[in-house]
């Protein structure tokens, strides 16, 4: 079993920055890729940001060149920096993370999700 563990978020004002933090707890179990979701009251969970094992980062355009994705193997973390903060970035964000668990007779795939936290941007 895997358990996620969200930290930061909080309320900001437009223009500020928040530094999101996402730790994997577990055992015999490696991480594939990593990433970001956020959803607002009434609407689907979108992807926000995505890394893969090797490093390679994707974003959702209306986060691009304002957001930035990275991950710690060695602390099965993940890290969501978000600079500029719009009032429309306001959402519940989680993260997300593809494992391998190995069982005791082979490797299954599995999907976590992190308990989510609020952020607020407003003035």
């Amino acid at each position: 079993q895997v358990q996620l563990v969200q930290s930061g978020g909080g309320l900001v004002q437009p223009g500020g920055s928040l530094r999101l933090s996402c730790e994997a707890s577990g055992s015999r179990f490696s991480i594939n890729a990593m990433a970001w979701y956020r959803q607002v009251p009434g609407k689907q969970r979108d992807l926000v940001a995505r890394i893969t094992s090797g490093g390679t980062a994707s974003y959702a355009n209306s986060v691009e060149d304002r957001f930035a994705i990275s991950r710690d193997n060695a602390k099965k973390t993940v890290y969501l920096q978000m600079n500029s903060l719009k009032p429309e970035d306001t959402a519940v964000y989680y993260c997300n993370i593809e494992t391998l668990i190995y069982t005791g007779t082979g490797t299954i795939h599995r999907t976590y999700w992190g308990q989510g936290t609020q952020v607020t941007v407003s003035s």
